[in-house]
């Protein structure tokens, strides 16, 4: 589904453990924020959607096995999906296992106005400790900051810094990256020293706490625009107000 119209949602959270409720909780997050929306849709390799008629014990079952599959709203005019993902404690910060939730909507009216209860959904429905919903042209341009790539050195555009391989991160509580909504559970919140109500009150003005204590942040008012001189300021100094982020320095 990925296109130049789509907002791109992925959030990091522990690892399925057996009989784990976290699926449907995401599923049932995105199915209250986004207008008649209903994930009732299992999307088959080769991309054809197939109905599920017990969805909820459907995704039971495969949430035993430690799966989360792809699931979409059978809408290919407005398509909707989820998904999750295994990151090997190999490959994650402090050799913890991650699930890495997806998830992918329209970016258009009904898609930006439901963007940050989507994400709050998703992202405490799985209990994540940190995530960011990002337009995908933007979220190409972020991609290029991590750090090694395998042509050789980091070559992030538009003078973004350049963050540390994943696996490379002291602990899954340090966010990453940013987007342009980001989620911060209490934990990720503390790791990286925010709010500070001194240094903070721009990106306060555009936040909001939510119901499990972690934080909801927009970096801009409208959809991260990279080709935009003061989205690309606003992003820049967020990474500058947060060097935590993308394990560049260690917290003071």
């Amino acid at each position: 589904m990925t296109t130049q119209n789509s907002l791109v949602l992925i959030v990091y959270a522990p690892a399925l453990l057996g009989d784990d409720s976290r699926p449907l909780a995401v599923v049932h997050g995105i199915e209250r924020a986004v207008p008649g929306v209903r994930l009732e849709w299992e999307l088959t390799k080769a991309g054809r959607p197939v109905v599920l008629t017990q969805r909820d014990r459907w995704l039971a079952e495969a949430a035993l096995r430690g799966d989360f599959p792809l699931l979409c709203n059978g809408d290919e005019s407005y398509p909707v999906t989820v998904n999750g993902l295994r990151t090997s404690g190999l490959q994650a910060p402090g050799g913890q296992p991650l699930l890495d939730v997806h998830a992918e909507l329209p970016l258009d009216a009904v898609g930006i106005a439901a963007a940050a209860d989507v994400l709050e959904g998703v992202a405490e429905g799985a209990r994540a400790f940190w995530g960011c919903a990002t337009p995908y042209a933007a979220k190409v341009d972020i991609a290029y900051q991590t750090a090694p790539t395998l042509q050789g050195p980091p070559s992030p555009r538009r003078g973004l810094p350049a963050l540390k391989l994943f696996k490379d991160i002291r602990a899954p509580e340090i966010p990453y990256y940013l987007g342009w909504l980001n989620y911060w559970s209490d934990a990720a919140a503390r790791a990286i020293g925010f709010p500070d109500p001194s240094r903070d009150a721009d990106l306060l003005s555009r936040a909001r706490r939510t119901e499990r204590g972690g934080w909801i942040v927009r970096l801009t008012d409208t959809p991260l625009d990279l080709d935009n001189p003061a989205h690309l300021d606003a992003l820049l100094r967020a990474y500058e107000r947060f060097p935590e982020i993308g394990g560049r320095v260690s917290p003071r």
